[in-house]
């Protein structure tokens, strides 16, 4: 145990050198984080968003804004400012099914059948219980998933009893202080086809509302349940026939008014019919006359005894629960469906007093504009009140408002203010009071599937592109005059550059406050650029890599399919121009486009990345981003051309003919340049039997006028094994072609282009998981191993640059190394040849020669720390820099790694003389978990997806940038700063004995002229 601590010790301290870790001053300069919670989940009022006011009425409160999230996040939103007051993460497979709000306390039910438990403070979030319900493996799958599940609160007693439905059929009360099990009830009939979705509670009974599945139409059973003993007092089915299950249900009670008993309502035939529950259940169901309604709907104030309820044209109107059954209270005017306005979102929500407001949110196609009309049934003399005003809400920006949750101030009688949270379809989310915008979250980010990282242009040849020609006097004017309000700053900052020295440094802000112009442009060593994000929310965005803020945001178009829906999947993104191509950069990003109708076809957008404005003309009269239809269906692959003068996006459609673009006389020309050597590995076969195959490309087009691809060989699996994930040779720049040993020798690294990675694995009951490397020109097998599966999962992380090979992965079988469970991770490289000094120019060979498989494999395991989300190399303008890995951890941090520890070639013993000139260190297989390497510091990086890596100007500093729930950027430096002084080099000593020498040069200079005069007479 001794001298495993003190082989760990040693190890870290010859890390030392090798670990770059970042300074207290540097936190918040050279980084920055941002959280979200994720789009907002709409389908269920138990899961929607919801204002909710923690406090007495006679006192002061406060109000958080609460939301469960596609992103698996409960959460609470600060109304005054958007930020985030709490938020709690569940793992990825424990969903959250419905959320209840009860004074101080929030309820959560998460996982298969609402397996968990989870109480919460509403305002800071704390965590007051958690208890598991049943095993995650016993839980119930229902559709929706919030079928089966239903929380309440006992509100006569002062501890807040919990009741909790889950699994459809089981029932619990738990005291929510100490999560003790009062008692609990199993329907004993679990095998039948009633599945219970709701529960409510009372002094002397508590009701189960179930739906029993009959041959066309749903049947209520309502059973009754002692809340002191748990036992069933009565179970019934209800006279009834539903159409649309749960949505045609809704339960109503009223705490403002205990003497009503709960009742439930539900739409049958047209009518809106009801019943008051009772122990016995011997009530009579009571119907409305005169009126067809086509829907019912529970806007949140079903314990205040009101629903809105839609007659056939669309008409809404408002109904009470009264002593006699159900009453109409309130129609909404002109509420009819008509083409001018859009369908209406209804909603309910409370003032400071607890009255309830029901709120009717709409779109006007003539006005441009939203509009939002609340009726109070309370005021003006119990007669009711309906108040109303529109707001510029931009649905060119944002889309389509989706769901609505009010809250409302009511200062005085006749005068109510009322405060909307808007979530709509590109993911945002807005509060409005009345007419003001008060802040938005762009929640789509959470979310984002693909990221391109855009070099800016300089200061200079932004300027450029202005046509001088062609402007304006006044035009011209005004742009000297708005260049000249910097002069005052520029010359200042000269000033101080050159008597104190401070100079830009590798660890300094890019974002100069300064400067005031909105234009972006590149920092002196090419650490800001612009993030390009495409979410599945239908909206791309680029975003200032220098401080995360949004620069512009644009909303795909529907083309065709606007006429009747879709969803555009963004899938690939690629970087078409670069500034150093000479003009604006462009960026073309790949979709499948989704329609309503079930058609799918690809479609490709083409923007310039520094404002989004489209290049091409798709976009002309339009406020949205339209795209270029380029294939009639879905796409096979993607890729970009190999060619560094013309850049073109080669495209297979789904019988593997080649469309290329931009089509171009130009593109044309490389692409049949580049077609003798490409190769392209396919995945082929229907899903849970695909395999790998690889490709060629006719040389001349088919009849149809277009190039074809075909097959040249498969990938020799076993039948059970499919391909999970393909990992293709990252395209950089390589700045050595060998290492250079200490005894003079040359390993000769192997750089076969077409080298890919290849996940595969099998499902239980014979789950396998194996990693290959396979030569994509041929299909030979490079390199194989296989790793044991995690459950019957293959979840295997892949690394693949140069001929450096990296997986990460769990080891539950205390076969690896050192014989102990846990993460591992396996660093292999791959050297040209039989061993040293033999080069066959791997990088250089033809597909078909037989060297493409001389190669020398050295593999080294290691045992990690902590799992990982997600691993990428960093990656500099010229590859001389020495490339560590980012990772992301389970623990919600980013790391370095550096490539010393996992040097395969670490031996066993201690380095020898030769050795140590390689700076190899004595291996040790476990890697030391050194906090220096953490480059997310104090931030909690939730859920990273992937890290992006790009180079900047400097070849020694390489930028990282992490997504998934949050967003972190930083830069990172793998052999230190080596290109620019250090910042303890003292600038202002050089600068003044520079000018003391030149001084001395000036004075002396006469002197010694007068002297060499005399030394002349004399001679």
């Amino acid at each position: 145990m001794l001298s495993g601590f003190l082989s760990v010790s040693w190890l870290a301290a010859l890390c030392i050198n090798s670990v770059s870790a970042l300074h207290a001053s540097e936190v918040g300069v050279v980084d920055w984080h941002k959280s979200f919670i994720g789009v907002p989940l709409i389908g269920s009022p138990s899961i929607s968003p919801t204002f909710h006011r923690v406090g007495s009425a006679d006192g002061p409160t406060q109000s958080v804004v609460l939301a469960a999230t596609s992103s698996n996040v409960l959460a609470a939103l600060s109304p005054m400012n958007g930020s985030i007051s709490w938020r709690y993460v569940f793992e990825d497979d424990e969903h959250v099914i419905a959320f209840k709000r009860h004074g101080d306390a929030v309820a959560a039910v998460s996982g298969p059948g609402g397996a968990t438990l989870r109480i919460f403070d509403a305002v800071s979030g704390h965590l007051r219980l958690e208890r598991r319900l049943h095993n995650a493996d016993h839980g119930r799958i229902f559709n929706p998933e919030t079928l089966g599940t239903s929380i309440t609160f006992e509100p006569s007693t002062e501890s807040g009893d919990v009741y909790i439905l889950s699994n459809g059929h089981v029932l619990r009360r738990v005291n929510s202080s100490t999560g003790d099990l009062k008692w609990g009830w199993t329907s004993p009939d679990q095998a039948s086809l009633v599945v219970y979705f709701k529960v409510v509670s009372t002094p002397t009974a508590v009701y189960l509302i179930g739906l029993a599945k009959s041959f066309a139409s749903y049947t209520l059973h309502i059973s009754v349940i002692s809340p002191e003993t748990g036992e069933l007092l009565t179970s019934a089915n209800l006279p009834s026939s539903i159409s649309d299950g749960m949505n045609d249900v809704i339960l109503l009670n009223d705490a403002r008014d205990t003497s009503l008993g709960p009742r439930i309502v539900w739409l049958e035939g047209g009518a809106v019919r009801s019943i008051a529950l009772s122990p016995e259940l011997k009530g009579s169901a009571s119907s409305t006359k005169g009126n067809i309604y086509k829907g019912i709907l529970d806007i949140g104030l079903n314990e205040h005894g009101q629903i809105v309820a839609q007659k056939e044209d669309g008409t809404a109107r408002v109904m009470k629960l009264e002593h006699d059954g159900l009453k109409v209270i309130w129609e909404f005017a002109d509420s009819a469906t008509v083409e001018h306005y859009s369908n209406s979102i209804y909603s309910g929500g409370f003032d400071k007093d607890g009255w309830p407001y029901v709120a009717r949110t709409y779109w006007s196609h003539l006005l441009q504009k939203a509009s939002v009309h609340v009726h109070a049934s309370h005021l003006a003399e119990g007669k009711g009140l309906e108040t109303g005003y529109t707001f510029a809400f931009d649905t060119k920006e944002h889309g389509i408002i989706r769901h609505v949750a009010v809250d409302v101030a009511n200062p005085s009688e006749l005068k109510v203010i009322p405060r909307v949270v808007l979530t709509t379809t590109t993911g945002a989310v807005q509060l409005w009071q009345q007419e003001q915008l008060l802040w938005t979250r762009e929640e789509a980010l959470a979310n984002i599937v693909l990221t391109e990282l855009v070099e800016l242009p300089e200061r200079k040849v932004v300027a450029s592109h202005i046509d001088l020609e062609n402007e304006a006097f006044g035009a011209r004017l005004t742009r000297q005059l708005a260049d000249a309000q910097n002069f005052p700053a520029y010359v200042s900052n000269f000033v101080k550059r050159f008597v104190t020295g401070s100079y830009a440094s590798a660890s300094s802000a890019v974002d100069s406050p300064a400067d005031s112009s909105d234009t972006l442009y590149r920092d002196t060593f090419g650490f800001r650029k612009i993030i390009v994000a495409a979410t599945p929310f239908g909206k791309i965005y680029g975003i200032d890599s220098a401080n995360g803020r949004i620069v512009w945001s644009r909303v795909f178009g529907l083309g065709w399919a606007a006429k009747v829906g879709a969803t555009v999947i963004p899938a690939k993104i690629f970087t078409l121009r670069t500034v150093g191509d000479g003009d604006k950069p462009q960026v073309a990003l790949i979709a499948q486009r989704r329609a309503d109708n079930s058609l799918v076809d690809t479609v490709l957008f083409h923007f310039d990345p520094l404002t989004g404005e489209d290049v091409t003309a798709a976009s002309e009269g339009s406020e949205l981003l339209q795209g270029h239809d380029v294939i009639p269906g879905e796409f096979t692959e993607a890729f970009l051309l190999p060619n560094e003068t013309t850049k073109a996006v080669i495209l297979f459609d789904e019988f593997l003919q080649v469309h290329i673009y931009p089509d171009t006389p130009a593109t044309k020309e490389a692409f049949k340049a580049a077609l003798p050597k490409l190769r392209v590995p396919l995945r082929t076969g229907k899903p849970g039997a695909r395999q790998l195959t690889g490709h060629q490309i006719t040389l001349e087009p088919e009849f149809t006028g277009r190039h074809l691809a075909y097959p040249t060989w498969t990938l020799p699996l076993p039948p059970s094994e499919e391909i999970l994930a393909l990992v293709p040779r990252t395209r950089e720049p390589v700045a050595s072609l060998g290492k250079v040993l200490g005894n003079r020798t040359t390993l000769y690294k192997y750089l076969n282009p077409h080298l890919v990675a290849v996940v595969a694995g099998s499902a239980p009951p014979a789950a396998s998981c194996s990693v290959y490397l396979i030569d994509g020109a041929k299909g030979t097998i490079v390199y194989q191993v296989a790793v044991p599966p995690v459950e019957g999962t293959c979840n295997v992380k892949v690394m693949l640059t140069e001929n450096w090979l990296v997986y990460h992965y769990w080891d539950a079988e205390s076969a690896g190394t050192e014989g102990a469970k846990g993460y591992r991770v396996v660093s292999v490289e791959l050297y040209e040849g039989a061993g040293v000094d033999d080069k066959t120019k791997s990088s250089d060979l033809t597909a078909y020669s037989n060297a493409t498989t001389a190669l020398t494999v050295f593999e080294k395991a290691y045992v990690s720390p902590s799992g990982v989300s997600t691993l990428t190399t960093t990656s500099t303008k010229y590859g001389i820099t020495v490339k560590d890995i980012i990772l992301a951890t389970k623990n919600r941090q980013v790391q370095s790694l550096p490539r010393r520890l996992l040097d395969p070639r670490r031996p066993h013993h201690k380095p020898t003389t030769e050795e140590s000139e390689e700076w190899l260190m004595q291996y040790d297989p476990v890697i030391p978990d050194d906090p220096r390497r953490t480059l997310s510091h104090s931030y909690e990086v939730e859920h990273v997806r992937r890290i992006v890596t790009s180079p900047s100007l400097l070849e020694s500093t390489s930028l990282v940038f992490a997504f998934g729930l949050d967003l972190f950027f930083t830069r990172v430096a793998p052999s230190d700063t080596f290109d620019v002084l250090s910042e303890n080099f003292n600038k202002l000593q050089l600068v003044l004995t520079v000018a003391g020498l030149g001084l001395a040069i000036v004075i002396t200079k006469p002197m010694v002229s007068r002297k060499r005069l005399r030394e002349r007479w004399y001679d």
